[in-house]
Parts: C-alpha cells; sequence; structure tokens
C-alpha cells in the first residue's frame, strides 16, 4: 500500500500534472481493491482528493496558457487586416 504523510496535500503541490495523475490512478486502483481498513481507505481517499485538484490545477493553467495564445493570435491577426 502507498503510504501516505498525516497531511494528504502536503507534497502534492510540487507534483508535476503527470506524477499526480499517475499517482492518482495508484490510488483509486488500491481503493477499488479495498483497503484493509476504514481508516486506511479514508487516507487514501484523502490523498486521491488532494491529487484530483491537483490535476484540475495544472488543466486550468493550460487552459488559460491556450486561452491566451488564442487570444493573442486573434488580436494579430486583427492588427495585420
Amino acid at each position: 500500500m502507498t503510504a501516505t504523510p498525516s497531511d494528504p496535500a502536503a507534497d502534492v503541490a510540487n507534483l508535476s500534472f503527470e506524477q499526480a495523475r499517475d499517482e492518482l490512478v495508484r490510488v483509486v486502483a488500491e481503493l477499488e481493491q479495498g483497503a484493509p481498513t476504514l481508516e486506511e481507505s479514508l487516507s487514501l481517499w484523502e490523498r486521491g482528493e488532494s491529487l484530483a485538484a491537483r490535476c484540475e490545477e495544472w488543466l486550468l493553467g493550460a487552459k488559460r496558457r491556450l486561452d491566451a495564445a488564442r487570444s493573442d493570435t486573434a488580436a494579430d491577426a486583427r492588427a495585420e487586416a
């Protein structure tokens, strides 16, 4: 079983999107198999929530960057017209 810190979000903020996604996949697989105790299940669930939030942060950041790039491209096209 994956070792989880007492604060599930403790090290999540430093993970890349790929690292957070891969660990989230492992956490979900462990939850699907059934943890031996309720406490372990809760710990895994909390870790999974933190990892999912981190992935969402990365995805929202990527969307903002794409929107900004599209906006810049559209502004350049209007300026050239």
